[in-house]
């Protein structure tokens, strides 16, 4: 398969996958619950696409999200990375600026604020818009007039050198930005912090190479990315078939990362795979029972880690899972919300706010619409 189909290949929500039953982790521990307070829609440009958002939350206390908006559909040639704010724990939001917008599709936006205060903000170029069953139909002549257009504005070649994996580097708390530059990888929920100081990537090579799963280090606060390692692939699986990886630091200072799966095996469930020397060597990826994807990954208050994700069917929406163990095992499902009228929707993001509270964001296609809107809920775990 090749690279400029991975979202095609990714997104797919025929009535078979639909059907798939949600497997428990098979040493999983006792479930705690999750008391929901309020979900509520927090896009603010109702006549337009948003997708694949990440939440962070700053040392001050605000909070980001940034996501990729500006479009007309799933797969459209208009994407952008924008960004909103929050200076009261998501009660209201700023309304979004854009921070990344090229000639073709700017797709799944992270953030991460460094150790440093610096934030960093990740996304990737795609040119997928271009396949027949994405152009609008002949029938809409205006809008095949818009496609063609940005379409246009730049020649094949030039579209060639747009391909890529890209950051973006902010000093002073996002006032200004650099240029884009490589991140050497591409996962929706962008790098992480370690303890040691360091930022480590764990992602998928694009349009680039072999197609690589693996992690990459920056020891200069972000501003450049080298390979560290590669995440070994499981016998009888094609790491082809790995996809949007995000990592934790656990309190035990492993380091544990989840995978996208549409190997045969476990299909649609997130792999783990663990690094207990800063991220150098890794095992085996291996079922840990769930299935959903992809995985966000939180290191809460208390040192358990928290999971999120996307649970593209019945109940349709997104789900967490809590490890008292540094992720040897995991919980049973908490339902965050169960009533995404499709399967085009999730990829949620967790952060934690200091009365414990946790506020998660995520997109989704609304009944009725079209256009997919970014959702928050805030909520608590009650055990």
């Amino acid at each position: 398969m090749q690279n400029i189909d991975r979202r095609a290949m990714l997104v797919k929500t025929s009535a078979a996958f639909a059907t798939l039953a949600l497997q428990p982790a098979s040493q999983a521990s006792a479930a705690p619950q999750a008391r929901v307070h309020d979900i509520k829609v927090i896009s603010q440009q109702p006549g337009l696409y948003h997708g694949w958002p990440t939440l962070a939350r700053r040392n001050n206390g605000q909070l980001l999200v940034v996501c990729s908006g500006g479009r007309e559909s799933h797969v459209c040639p208009f994407g952008r990375v924008e960004m909103m704010r929050s200076h009261d724990d998501g009660q209201s939001w700023t309304w979004p600026r854009v921070l990344m917008d090229c000639e073709i599709d700017d797709r799944d936006a992270g953030v991460l604020e460094t150790d440093q205060g610096t934030l960093l903000v990740t996304s990737f170029t795609s040119r997928e818009y271009k396949t027949q069953r994405h152009w609008p139909p002949a029938d809409d002549a205006a809008r095949q007039r818009r496609w063609q257009a940005a379409h246009n504005s730049v020649s094949d070649q030039q579209q060639d050198q747009l391909l890529g994996h890209w950051m973006v580097r902010s000093t002073d708390g996002g006032l200004t930005w650099s240029g884009r530059y490589d991140s050497v990888v591409n996962s929706p929920h962008g790098p992480i912090q370690l303890s040691d100081g360091r930022q480590l990537y764990a992602g998928k090579e694009l349009w680039h190479g072999s197609d690589r799963i693996g992690v990459c280090e920056s020891t200069d606060d972000g501003q450049s990315w080298r390979w560290l390692a590669e995440i070994p692939t499981r016998a009888g699986d094609q790491h082809k078939e790995y996809h949007e990886l995000h990592a934790v630091e656990a309190a035990d200072g492993s380091i544990v990362a989840q995978i996208r799966n549409h190997n045969p095996q476990n299909l649609r469930e997130s792999l783990q795979t663990e690094s207990t020397d800063g991220g150098k060597t890794w095992s085996v990826p291996h079922s840990i029972g769930v299935f959903g994807y992809p995985s966000h990954l939180l290191r809460l208050a208390d040192d358990r880690l928290l999971m999120t994700f996307g649970h593209r069917a019945k109940p349709l929406g997104n789900q967490a899972r809590v490890s008292n163990d540094h992720g040897r095992n995991w919980s049973e499902p908490l339902i965050i919300n169960d009533d995404a009228p499709g399967g085009d929707m999730g990829y949620p993001s967790t952060v934690q706010l200091d009365n414990g509270l946790l506020v998660s964001v995520w997109y989704e296609v609304m009944q009725g619409s079209p256009f997919a809107v970014l959702r928050q809920a805030t909520w608590e775990l009650t055990a």
